[in-house]
């Protein structure tokens, strides 16, 4: 009996890893959302980042319809995968404000050159801060703000072509 219960510690041991690698590997909640979602935006403006294109600022996005602001960078790659379905967006009348993180302007102009430009007004965040402040972590990243300014919906990561059919709705519900 005694050697029986030498062996309990270890198996009590080899319970808890177990336990502690099954919760690493298949967390409670796979997306971290922004907790601004259904809250107002933050209050920012982001100045052009290309002569002839408006900047983007948060009392711009309030009163005309739904629209799209997406996080990006000239030297993101998932970003070049995603301009084409934001063109997509733009095709079906979707308004898409961007927002530059930690971008040169000349950079810029050359990603939209060489990807497309499907954005209305451009906006620069040299140091993330207006990213913070919508509680963003990473490029590309996109919010759908309504009417009032309210922030409606996040979508983390490039935006696929399983996601236009969600936007679209998501940019519908905002109306």
């Amino acid at each position: 009996m005694t050697r029986a219960l030498r062996f309990v510690p270890i198996a009590l041991l080899v319970v808890l890893v177990a336990g502690l690698v099954w919760r690493l590997a298949v967390p409670d909640n796979r997306e971290i959302q922004s907790r601004l979602v259904g809250q107002a935006l933050p209050e920012f403006s982001a100045p052009p980042v290309l002569p002839g294109k408006a900047g983007v600022a948060s009392t711009q996005l309030r009163g005309g319809g739904p629209r799209l602001v997406n996080f990006f960078a000239s030297w993101c790659v998932p970003c070049i995968a995603e301009a084409r379905l934001l063109m997509a967006l733009k095709a079906e009348g979707v308004a898409i404000d961007g927002i530059a993180i930690r971008d040169r302007p000349e950079d810029v102009a050359r990603f939209l050159a060489a990807n497309g430009d499907p954005y209305a007004r451009i906006g620069a965040d040299p140091q993330s801060r207006i990213q913070i402040a919508f509680g963003s972590s990473g490029v590309p990243e996109s919010f759908v703000v309504d009417r009032r300014g309210i922030i409606r919906y996040q979508h983390i990561g490039p935006i696929e072509a399983g996601d236009v059919a969600v936007i679209l709705a998501k940019i519908e519900e905002a109306k």
